[in-house]
């Protein structure tokens, strides 16, 4: 389930290539291995992944981890990969978690001004956007059977022991950039976990290819 690799927008490729995947620990490294090997077995046997990334307000980084990972999964050729989001329950995704994705190269436009806004975000000309918006992990938007649950929070982790209709959970989660809304350093700190959501994203995506 391999393809020729999708030309992403530039600026994404700028950012991509500004990864540094060796950085990433070890035990960082342990804990994305049972991902690695759910997928190299999708694959192996020639099956469709959806990964569903969950986290409890689905307002930051469940979006950032899908929104990353289809465009990755693209750019290092991995065919047959739909992202999904959601959480325990739906909010708004964050205003400063959809800029950090235009920061990094996504053509971000808001189609819609309700308390939960509807995005449209692209990485490349040719692709449909993802659509960005809070919901539940169970959402008709989302699948009811045969994804990955990718629990991206401690909270939802702790809250949702099954996920109804996963395959199978990983917890691999990320610490909340939401403890400095507000502050001089947020702008820096959604940029930095965004960038560790993309580089282990990367590398898991890049292991799969190289096997």
């Amino acid at each position: 389930m391999t393809t020729k690799t999708l030309t992403l927008f530039s600026k994404i490729e700028e950012t991509i290539q500004s990864l540094n995947t060796k950085a990433i620990s070890a035990e960082r490294k342990e804990i994305l291995q049972s991902l690695i090997a759910y997928l190299k077995f999708k694959i192996s046997n020639e099956e469709p992944i959806h990964l569903n990334f969950i986290c409890t307000h689905n307002s930051r980084r469940s979006h950032l981890s899908q929104v990353w990972a289809e465009a990755l999964a693209n750019y290092v050729g991995i065919a047959n990969v739909t992202c999904y989001s959601g959480g325990t329950e739906a909010t708004a995704l964050f205003p400063v978690a959809a800029k950090t994705l235009e920061n990094a190269g996504f053509e971000v436009k808001k189609l819609s001004e309700a308390k939960n806004p509807v995005y449209s975000i692209k990485y490349s000309k040719n692709n449909h956007p993802i659509i960005g918006f809070s919901k539940t992990y169970d959402d008709s938007f989302n699948p009811k059977s045969g994804f990955g649950a990718i629990m991206t929070c401690d909270s939802a982790n702790e809250a949702c022991p099954i996920v109804v209709g996963a395959e199978k959970r990983f917890p691999i989660t990320y610490k909340d950039p939401k403890a400095f809304d507000g502050t001089p350093l947020q702008a820096e700190k959604y940029e930095e976990r965004s960038h560790q959501i993309a580089t282990e994203l990367l590398y898991v995506f890049e292991s799969i290819k190289e096997s």
